[in-house]
């Protein structure tokens, strides 16, 4: 096997309403700098984009193309500074009609958690660092 060097450059979503979904990523904090109906990207790291792509923009170059049911196979996280933020943010998107999969908790892992979906049912994680000796393994707390 050729030896070769690879890296993770973006993440891309398709999505069913441009507008909804910018709405709702730049509550969560992701900077796009445009708005057009097919496409939009935002750095969220450097060398790592967002990219968001219209179901009817990726049917034009792949007519095969058709919109997966069921559950979401992938999430993305986010992390904020403070137990604070993942309560604030997630409660502010639940307030502009995001639907929240998993309310704030405390996590056995060391990280105050919370997962909601995106307008299009993507799982999105919301965590910050916690004080590992106030971690529980109980969501409810």
């Amino acid at each position: 096997m050729p030896s070769r060097t690879i890296r993770a450059s973006a993440v891309e979503l398709v999505v069913a309403d441009m507008r909804a979904s910018v709405a709702f990523y730049r509550r969560l904090g992701v900077d796009f700098a445009s708005d057009t109906d097919d496409h939009e990207e935002a750095e969220l790291a450097p060398g790592l984009r967002l990219m968001l792509d219209t179901e009817a923009s990726l049917a034009s170059f792949a007519p095969g193309w058709v919109r997966p049911t069921g559950s979401a196979r992938a999430s993305l996280a986010f992390e904020v500074g403070t137990p604070a933020e993942v309560d604030a943010l997630h409660a502010e998107l639940v307030a502009a009609g995001a639907h929240s999969e998993l309310e704030p908790w405390d996590a056995f892992w060391g990280q105050r958690y919370a997962s909601l979906t995106d307008p299009d049912g993507n799982g999105i994680d919301i965590h910050a660092p916690l004080d590992a000796a106030r971690a529980t393994s109980d969501p409810e707390g």
